[in-house]
């Protein structure tokens, strides 16, 4: 059999960068490749109490079906956490997601047809880029700087492209780049967003991590139309496996967006559910959070001062104020995806992610995306300081 695929496979594709990363899950290689939390933070016996607990409570109501749109409790509880960092929520305006990457499909799906543009930072998030290929988009790039999008480059290229119908960001340290959209360039692109009648689609799963600098405004808090849906996620805060995200924004986009929720899995998990219900309910998130932002500040500080040390003077890297990654810009004419697989995987064992897919309308190589947060301090001095030989020692003497 030669199974027909439908037209809109053709833009489904493994990602460019696959078979490098998956070179770098040997175990003998330091990756600063993936985009994870450190593991040995993961509030586990907490949460081996609370699962035993409600697998084990009278009922099964745990282990049975749930309203599609979220445990009622779970979601009072996310409407509470909006409420408390400046959008006033109420559970209404919550949908509970499998993961807020959920909320990237489905978005796309609402309201891009095929050659549609959707507008994002150049670079953007590839988990994002692939998430939306299925709905057949183009894209429209706006260039980022220290500050985040440049809003002020917005309006020409919405000119430029009619049938803009949903700008893409990841406001607060940005993937991949680290970088945090400004107070004022926030209230621009809401203000562009609003005179253009565009969807904005805000991802926020970094927002909670901040290291330092003052918190900003959520552009879901200065959405005065409706237009914005806001993602949101538990997997950088309390575990990935959970798989719990939620989007919150107006009732008619809720409700289409839980429409097809219903079509692509019924619900999220009961059990997960339940199990990070209890944790809000019985532990203090905002404590563990804490946590986790000392330990990355740390490690950040760690890679970025070995970096300082070690890598050749041309290259720069960009100095987040929270987040998990740090962004790595090289002379013109530098590969990074040859480099890494030429050199930094074989010679010094050290993976990242090559920056060149990062970018929707027209790659460039000479990027890198490198996390800090799930290496051990030991493991980020060590890869780091032999990364920079291996640079020294092939491309900038």
């Amino acid at each position: 059999m030669t199974p027909r695929f439908a037209q809109r496979m053709a833009t489904v594709r493994p990602s460019a960068i696959r078979e490098l990363l998956a070179l770098g899950a040997d175990p003998s290689i330091i990756s600063f490749g993936g985009g994870y939390p450190d593991a040995t933070l993961f509030p586990a016996a907490q949460l081996d109490t609370i699962f035993h607990e409600i697998i084990r409570a009278p009922g099964g109501t745990a282990m049975q079906y749930a309203p599609s749109n979220g445990l009622p409790r779970l979601r009072e509880q996310i409407a509470g956490l909006m409420t408390t960092d400046g959008t006033p929520s109420t559970a209404e305006d919550v949908l509970v997601l499998q993961g807020s990457q959920q909320g990237l499909d489905f978005a796309a799906r609402m309201f891009v047809d095929p050659g549609d543009v959707i507008v994002t930072e150049d670079p953007t998030f590839l988990g994002a880029l692939i998430a939306f290929a299925p709905s057949q988009p183009r894209y429209a790039a706006v260039p980022v700087d220290a500050h985040g999008m440049q809003t002020e480059r917005l309006e020409a290229i919405l000119k430029a492209n009619p049938r803009a119908r949903m700008i893409y960001t990841v406001p607060d340290f940005q993937n991949p780049t680290g970088v945090t959209l400004s107070r004022a360039r926030r209230r621009q692109l809401i203000a562009l967003a609003n005179a253009y009648d565009l969807i904005v689609l805000e991802d926020t799963p970094y927002r909670h991590i901040r290291f330092s600098g003052e918190s900003l405004p959520t552009l879901k808090s200065l959405d005065t139309e409706g237009r914005v849906i806001h993602l949101g996620s538990f997997s950088k805060v309390l575990v990935p496996a959970l798989r719990i995200g939620w989007a919150v924004a107006s009732p008619l986009i809720l409700e289409r967006m839980g429409l097809l929720k219903v079509a692509a899995d019924t619900q999220t998990s009961t059990l997960n559910m339940a199990a990070a219900s209890l944790f809000l309910d019985r532990y203090d998130l905002a404590a563990h959070i804490a946590t986790l932002r000392s330990a990355y500040r740390h490690k950040k500080d760690v890679m970025l001062d070995a970096m300082r040390r070690h890598f050749p003077q041309e290259i720069t890297v960009t100095d987040p104020e929270g987040g998990l990654f740090t962004w790595a810009t090289f002379q013109k004419g530098f590969d990074a995806a040859d480099f890494m697989r030429n050199v930094a995987l074989p010679l010094a064992r050290v993976a990242y992610v090559p920056g060149g897919t990062f970018f929707p309308v027209m790659p460039r190589p000479n990027f890198a995306r490198l996390n800090f947060s799930s290496a051990s301090e030991d493991n980020i001095l060590k890869g780091i300081k032999a990364l920079g030989d291996a640079l020294k020692s092939h491309h900038f003497p």
